[in-house]
């Protein structure tokens, strides 16, 4: 099967020295969105909430996905967006002028087809500049990160027009003889019950693969209008069952600045490793999912890049 789903990379050259935080995630989204509203925006509205073209504006179908006003299944205030910003995992967060800076970007279903009022977005939010210091960068390169295959350069600062490709991904078959599944978690994985995270040991295979279907099936409905996806959700929370599990992980802070709440915020979660086992016809049906889930991510605030794993 195909998904209409993409990993792309920016690259960027600072034109001033700056000093980021030390998970860049939540300040790339909010500058993003930024710059995407005041490109996108027709009406110049204040707000988005009453406006007559919500609906259709590339704005809010990018980065302020509205609900449906009825759905078969419940009634939602708030659905996954169709994208995922992925920051760079940086060991010093001080960059120079003259530095690369690069950091990606998952768009699912429709967004892709706004690529390239995508990329004109990051121009803008690169040059008016990076944190409080506004320290400007300039969007030298975007490329497209196939799975397993070689980066494809698609676009560059001195010849701005996007290249054609197709950016769909191939769901591989399981392994064969599949007896266990690590998932080895590089950003935080918040998931949470009643509002609060829970902890390693509040957490079981059910409740990771529960959450990991439910993205995966959201997106794939509201962004790629593939409606298949949620009837399955059930029978894998059910096959989540059968599973036995070992834990690596341990808690990890970081801290973000609200914007909107004018103050800084912790995102506390858990990274490491989840090694999942069962017998092989379990894991083959979970394997899809799974494997979806590392463009995805899954849990709380993955759209500006916590809970990404990989598999092993």
């Amino acid at each position: 099967m195909d998904i209409p789903l993409a990993r792309y990379r920016f690259s960027a050259r600072l034109l001033e020295a700056v000093q980021l935080p030390s998970y860049a995630g939540s300040l790339l989204r909010g500058q993003f969105g930024a710059a995407l509203r005041n490109v996108a925006c027709m009406t110049r509205q204040p707000t988005c909430m009453g406006c007559p073209l919500a609906q259709t504006c590339p704005y809010t179908r990018i980065f302020e996905a509205v609900p449906p006003a009825e759905h078969a299944l419940q009634k939602f205030s708030q659905i996954p967006n169709a994208y995922v910003v992925e920051p760079p995992l940086l060991d010093d967060t001080r960059l120079q002028s003259g530095d690369l800076f690069q950091f990606n970007m998952v768009l699912a279903g429709d967004a892709l087809s706004h690529l390239a009022l995508i990329t004109f977005a990051w121009q803008r939010a690169l040059k008016q500049g990076l944190t409080k210091s506004r320290s400007a960068a300039e969007l030298v390169a975007v490329e497209w990160l196939p799975a397993d295959l070689e980066p494809v350069p698609i676009w560059r600062a001195e010849a701005p027009v996007l290249c054609d490709h197709t950016p769909l991904l191939t769901l591989p078959a399981a392994p064969p003889n599949l007896q266990q599944i690590t998932l080895h978690f590089s950003t935080p994985l918040r998931l949470q019950q009643q509002g609060q995270p829970l902890r390693a040991d509040q957490l079981s295979p059910r409740t990771l693969l529960a959450a990991v279907a439910r993205r995966v099936a959201l997106v794939m409905e509201f962004h790629a209008h593939q409606d298949h996806w949620g009837a399955q959700v059930p029978a894998i929370a059910a096959l989540a069952e059968g599973l036995t599990d070992e834990r690596q992980l341990r808690w990890h802070d970081w801290t973000r600045y609200s914007s909107r709440q004018q103050q800084e915020m912790t995102l506390g979660g858990l990274v490491g490793l989840w090694t999942l086992k069962g017998d092989p016809e379990t894991l083959a049906n979970l394997w899809p999912w799974l494997w979806l889930g590392q463009w995805l991510h899954v849990g709380k605030n993955a759209s500006f890049g916590l809970g990404a794993y990989q598999l092993r």
